[in-house]
């Protein structure tokens, strides 16, 4: 109860920040219920008179909250068709455009991460160019062994970030817990879970050695793909807290007026972003799960550049095979077979009927199907597909969440570009590739030889197998042939539960005892 309690305060002192920014001013009285807008008429009265802009507000509030809100935040603002156009530009200020924490902290913290000097190991250490929720990014110069000097990323970790993102999972932890034991809609949603894969994945973002590691195996799984470009690691100047890449000359690819100037195709650049996540997810099972404008850019050549790999996401072969089958169940309108795919991953449970939830299936892509991006409302679309797998008893699959997060966040990237995207018809070649290659006779023969090996490798284990059961019922017969013995250290374990179950039981009843005598006085 004091956990909880606490955790009450801190979402308390989210909706005073919020209040005291002038974020909750913005909202029009209309849009929140009656018993609600007292509320809201005290928020007003409390908000800061200089509080700026729009996009000022937000900032400072998601800024004062911490790492985990302004997440959020990066996230929404590549949903303009979910929070409006004019909030999600707001928004944007999140992405790379926080403020910077200090040159000479910067300088420190790279000297203590490397071990040695800064003029050491660099020939120069310029400014932030880039400052997110987690880090910042300096530019850098390094000398290259011929005389010369090369460019690089400096990524240095904010300080005190594990702290302040810790505090906050631990709070967004016990109200899951508290959800899931008060509401069966947390349950079958499993929250808990959620938060588990999303507190892992930006945990693992905070430990710059594990981004290092996933901008050298995305780079590998890519390196045939003339569209899209991975910037090589410095290992020698990287570490926990510092990490130093190639230095990427590009444009943003939120800078729509600079790349229509330097005559790039918005539409092919949209096609890029869509295929190029979809490889990444379905060919390698290893993708960017970050890939919100600030972390792409075009550079000369028309590729697409990547940077920030900070949260990557994995797919195994059974969750590949499923996102194909549904992709191209939806891209062919083969609804039964889509809804049938779901019954064979286990992801709705077997008393339910395959006609019935195909049905739904049907109802959620008959109106998108054949449809142009700025033509389909997402929010709508969510908010049907909710609907239906409450119906259907669909628990949330932890290990798809990130791959839903960010097929959402690339699609937004991508309509950005070209408003009249049709993301159907943009995926069908990479699904219907993999499908070729995984599900046709070439696949299904890997599938068999793989099948045969895993056969083979069991045959050849069998008399291991056979002599360590024949120990086990050996070692079972001499150990209850007297009678069953435990442990002195599981002895003195049931002896100590033992007694906290005897003496919170003597005082219970010394509890009712008292109240007995006090209604018995009265």
């Amino acid at each position: 109860m004091i956990l909880l309690l606490a955790d009450l305060a801190r979402l308390a002192r989210s909706g005073y920040v919020m209040a005291r920014e002038g974020v909750l001013s913005l909202v029009p009285s209309g849009a929140v219920p009656p018993p609600a807008r007292p509320l809201l008429h005290i928020a007003r009265l409390i908000a800061r008179p200089d509080a700026g802009s729009r996009a000022a507000r937000l900032s400072a509030a998601l800024g004062r909250l911490g790492p985990s809100y302004v997440k959020l935040g990066q996230f929404l603002a590549t949903r303009p068709d979910v929070v409006g156009t004019t909030v999600a530009r707001d928004l944007e200020v999140l992405q790379d455009r926080m403020p910077p924490f200090g040159q000479d902290i910067a300088e420190a913290m790279v000297a203590e991460a490397l071990d040695r000097p800064l003029s050491s190991a660099f020939a120069a250490f310029g400014p932030a160019v880039a400052a997110a929720s987690i880090a910042e990014v300096h530019q850098a110069q390094v000398p290259d062994g011929a005389g010369t000097f090369r460019t690089v990323a400096v990524k240095v970790l904010r300080p005190d970030i594990e702290h302040r993102f810790r505090s906050d999972m631990a709070s967004f932890r016990r109200l899951a817990a508290f959800a899931e034991r008060n509401s069966p809609e947390a349950r079958r949603l499993r929250l808990e879970a959620v938060v588990e894969t999303l507190a892992r994945s930006v945990s693992m973002e905070m430990d710059l050695r594990l981004e290092a590691a996933a901008y050298a195996e995305l780079k590998e799984n890519t390196k045939d793909d003339a569209e899209i470009y991975v910037p090589a690691v410095d290992w020698d100047r990287s570490g926990r807290e510092v990490l130093t890449t190639e230095w990427i000359e590009g444009i943003k690819l939120s800078d729509r007026t600079a790349l229509e100037a330097a005559g790039h195709d918005l539409k092919a650049l949209a096609r890029i972003v869509m295929q190029s996540f979809l490889r990444q997810a379905m060919r390698d099972g290893f993708f960017h799960a970050d890939m919100h404008p600030g972390n792409l850019f075009v550079d000369a050549q028309g590729r697409l550049a990547v940077v920030d790999c900070g949260i990557m996401g994995r797919l195994g072969v059974k969750e590949r095979r499923f996102l194909a089958e549904i992709l191209y169940g939806f891209i062919t309108r083969d609804w039964r077979r889509t809804a049938q795919v779901h019954f064979d991953a286990g992801y709705v449970p077997m008393h339910h009927s395959v006609e019935d939830f195909s049905l739904a299936i049907r109802a959620i892509g008959e109106p998108i199907h054949s449809r142009s991006a700025e033509q389909i409302s997402m929010a709508k679309l969510l908010s049907l597909l909710l609907e239906v797998t409450a119906l259907f008893d669909m628990k949330t699959r932890p290990e798809l969440v990130l791959l839903q997060k960010t097929m959402v966040v690339v699609e937004g990237v991508a309509r950005s570009l070209d408003p009249q995207l049709n993301m159907w018809t943009t995926s069908a070649p990479v699904v219907e590739d993999w499908i070729a290659r995984n599900l046709g006779p070439v696949g299904r023969l890997q599938e068999a030889g793989a099948g045969l090996g895993e056969v083979g490798s069991f045959v050849a284990d069998v008399p291991a197998l056979l002599t360590r059961a024949g120990r086990v019922v050996t070692q079972l017969d001499e150990a209850t042939r007297s009678g069953l013995s435990l442990s002195p250290e599981t002895l003195e374990g049931i002896g100590r539960a033992e007694a906290r179950r005897a003496f919170w039981g003597n005082a219970a009843l010394w509890v009712i005892a008292l109240a007995l005598l006090i209604l018995a006085l009265k």
